[in-house]
């Protein structure tokens, strides 16, 4: 038996079930879900306009992604919120919206969905994430997901259906992302703060025993939103009390 037999016998069938439509090099191609496992989806431009309907409950916009370096569309506050924890966590190297159409067919229409992100991982994994609130959830928003949670599977994608994050959490992480941009780092004082913190410590007087705080503390958030110092951000809202300590292994990148 030739070898592309051997292997179509024991491919997932549902790898033949799906269709993705996406831009490349400007040009909107379509493939099969079966020949587009190895396409760099982290890379491409939204298959889609975001929409800024007047009146609109959604609220769409730009987001500076710190991984990435560039700007990410969202369609909602909510997408947002998803957009900033993406890019604060360590395991993320890019990210993608809308990044493709999964076209399939339900067994008596045509259907598409475009999901709200593709994620690459640090090592080589992808992720497609879907988000909306589950008071927002309905059937056709659901057999959309059930489907495209069955296209990752056959390629090997994991696949997440994010909700509303905790609100204390995301109070932390909206504040802190403020600080994720590069031009926050000033090396000489990252330097002190590792030293202060080095044993844990309340903020405020960390801050203070690094230099003046109107210097110190938008690189103290930095260091906080990369990882390199850590709080307790799920717990309570950010204080002058938040007890900070150094990461084990952790260092400043210049």
């Amino acid at each position: 038996m030739a070898v592309g037999r051997v292997a179509g016998a024991y491919a997932d069938p549902d790898l033949d079930a799906f269709d993705l439509g996406f831009l490349e090099d400007g040009v909107q191609v379509r493939r099969s879900l079966a020949a587009c496992w190895g396409v760099r989806f982290e890379q491409v431009a939204p298959v889609r306009p975001f929409r800024w309907p007047k009146g609109g409950k959604s609220f769409a916009g730009w987001y500076f992604c710190a991984t990435t370096g560039e700007h990410i569309g969202y369609e909602s506050w909510l997408e947002r919120d998803r957009l900033i924890l993406l890019d604060a966590d360590p395991q993320v190297t890019g990210i993608a919206s809308q990044p493709f159409w999964l076209h399939w067919h339900d067994g008596q229409r045509r259907r598409r969905h475009a999901p709200d992100y593709f994620v690459r991982l640090a090592d080589g994994r992808g992720r497609v994430v879907d988000v909306r609130a589950a008071d927002r959830l309905d059937e056709a928003a659901a057999q959309a997901f059930a489907a495209t949670e069955r296209a990752c599977g056959a390629v090997g994608w994991e696949f997440v259906q994010a909700g509303v994050v905790d609100p204390v959490l995301m109070a932390n992480m909206r504040w802190l992302s403020r600080y994720r941009r590069r031009r926050c780092l000033r090396p000489d004082v990252a330097d002190r703060l590792l030293e202060v913190f080095r044993e844990p410590r309340p903020l405020r007087p960390g801050a203070m025993e690094a230099g003046d705080p109107l210097l110190v503390l938008p690189v103290l958030f930095h260091l906080l939103w990369s990882g390199v110092l850590a709080t307790d951000t799920d717990g309570r809202l950010l204080g002058s009390d938040s007890v900070v300590s150094l990461v084990k292994g952790q260092g400043w990148v210049s």
